[in-house]
Parts: C-alpha cells; structure tokens; sequence
C-alpha cells in the first residue's frame, strides 16, 4: 500500500471478545492513508477468526500471527516494524476510538510533530457509564519544544503509561533502542525519553480515546508491574535528571506502607509478591517485617480500608473505588461462583 500517512498498530493475545470492536471504531473513520496492523501473540481462542472476518472489505487491515507470544513489549516493537506508515499509532486491543479521532491525529501529522500524545477518557467495562471524561486534564492543545523535553516528563509521563496514548514518528522509534525495554511492559516509554526527541510533541487535549476500565490482562501481575518494572524503567532513564525523576514519583514505592497496604486491598499483594519482589530490596530487619506484615495483612479488612479510604474526594477515587470492588477480596465477590 502506497500513500500510508498513519498505521494504527495493535499487538494482541486471546481478545477474541474485544478486539473486533476495537477495529470496528478504527475502520468506521479510517481512509486510504490509514493501515490497521494487528499482531497476534499466538492467541489460543477466536482472535484469528474474529480479524480475518474484519479483513473482507477492509484491504487496510493487515493480520499477522505469530508462532510464540513474544511479550508486549516485543510485539508492538515487532506491528511498528511490519508498519508501512510515516507514523504508528500504538492502539490498546480492547479500547475504542471516538469519533473523529482518526481525523484529528491525521491533521496533527500534517504538521510533522515528533510525538502525538492523545487525550482520552475512561468508561466502565461495557461503556454505558463515564468514569472520567478527560486523564489529562488540559485545557486546550498543549506543544513541546525539544528544549521542554523534562517538562514533558513531568506534565505527560504518568498519563503516557498507557499505550494507546502514543502516536510517534515510525522512524524516531526505528532509530532508537529497543530491546533493553522488552520484558519492561512500558517499551514506548523507554523509546519516548531515552533522550530528546528531535522535533515538537503535541498533546492533543480532546480525549479521542475511550478506556475499558477493569479490562486488563496483566492485573495479577499489577504489583510486578506498576511497582517494580515501571520503577526500573523510569530509574534508567538517563536523559531525565534524577530530581525531575524524584519529584515525579517515588524511587523505592514498595518501602510505602500506604502503597503496599492498597495493593493488598487490591489483592495484588501476597506473599509471593514479598518473597520475590519486595524482601531482595529490603536490608533493614523492620522493613521487611513491615512488608511481610501487610503481605499476610487480612485482605478483607485491608480491603475495607480502601474502600472507606476511595470515598474520600480526590482525583481517581471513583476508579480506584471500582479496582476495590474488582478485588477478589471485596465482600460481594465471596458469593460469585469462581
């Protein structure tokens, strides 16, 4: 395919139920500067069939299926290499585009940004309720100068650990390291800020997106992930000043006591999770009995907490609310059947 402005890049595992929704929302708006590539992770259910029915009819969209699952991170790298166009949209596999949203990030395109951060919002698991209508809360279109890459950090890299934000520059990611962000589970992030990027970076402050909250796969690995790899991720980030860093998030977050007793509220915390992640980091003897403590701490009076705690007016509390009632130790999940 010739002419392709904007490739829309989807790595995907066992989504057989969301994914075709999802590329409904991108092919209802898409045109012929548009390609759809879909990278399937090995899927063991319907995924295949369900993206192969979406390809009659749509020469744009593009499938291929790998053999072996080779991680998140290693397969979005992987749809952006198989991609024909002059920018990648690194789209969620279960999310939905609003209308319009393919329109507004061609136009932005037109202007040749380095980066293209969209806005979105955040609806409930089947998208009949508004759970937050805007993640960054800009009022209007906010641009990046190369020389603001650290207030870039600071305004947009918390929001940024969501994929689907991302629209870069194919050959800006192609130039830069990759492989030491696999196994990261936030490569695109390691691309972004391992050093300036050469040219302005828009934000598009109209959310474009909607979230399917309560949908992610990695939730029993939450802790892992949000605790210990995005900590990594962020530490290694030589480009952004250690005080940029530190005034932006905490350097060890699982010495918190807060953070671990949310995470056991969640029921993201174990045992397990001290053992393997916790515990190696700890020297002190009370540290580690601190952790151990909220690792075998009763999760149901851990999660009680919470739920008191999110009832209390601040930014998130309705969705940090919502991960308290999906915890498995949340009193209205002892009756459903497993």
């Amino acid at each position: 395919m010739m002419g392709i402005s904007l490739s829309v890049c989807i790595a995907t595992r066992n989504r057989g139920d969301f994914i075709g929704e999802t590329i409904q929302s991108i092919t209802a708006q898409g045109g012929d500067a548009v390609e759809i590539v879909v990278l399937d992770g090995a899927s063991t259910d319907n995924t295949e069939q369900v993206v192969r029915r979406l390809q009659d009819g749509n020469p744009g969209l593009r499938y291929v299926r790998q053999e072996k699952n080779g991680g998140v991170d290693r397969d979005y790298d992987a749809a952006v290499g198989l991609a024909t166009g002059e920018y990648c949209w690194l789209m969620s596999d279960d999310d939905l585009l609003k209308p319009g949203a393919i329109a507004a990030v061609l136009r932005a395109i037109e202007r040749q940004y380095s980066l293209i951060v969209v806005n979105s919002e955040v609806r409930n698991f089947d998208f009949s309720e508004l759970l937050d209508p805007s993640r960054l809360r800009f009022p209007a279109d906010r641009s990046y100068s190369p020389a603001e890459f650290e207030r870039l950090f600071e305004e947009t890299s918390a929001y940024l650990s969501y994929i689907g934000a991302v629209v870069i520059r194919r050959d800006i990611w192609l130039s830069r390291q990759r492989e030491p962000y696999f196994g990261s589970y936030f490569i695109h992030v390691g691309v972004i800020f391992q050093e300036r990027l050469p040219g302005e970076t828009l934000v598009l402050s109209e959310p474009l997106i909607s979230i399917r909250f309560g949908n992610a796969q990695w939730r029993p690995k939450e802790f892992e992930i949000r605790m210990i790899r995005w900590t990594e991720l962020i530490g290694s980030l030589a480009a952004i000043p250690a005080a940029v860093k530190d005034k932006c998030y905490r350097n060890e977050p699982w010495r918190s006591m807060k953070s671990l007793l949310f995470y056991r509220a969640k029921g993201t915390y174990d045992l397990g999770d001290y053992r393997r992640w916790v515990r190696p980091r700890l020297v002190s003897r009370w540290d580690k009995a601190k952790a151990l403590g909220l690792a075998c701490f009763p999760g149901v009076i851990a999660n009680l907490i919470g739920l008191a705690y999110c009832r209390l007016d601040y930014r998130d509390s309705n969705i940090h609310l919502l991960d308290m009632e999906a915890s498995r130790f949340y009193f209205r999940n002892w009756f459903k059947k497993p």
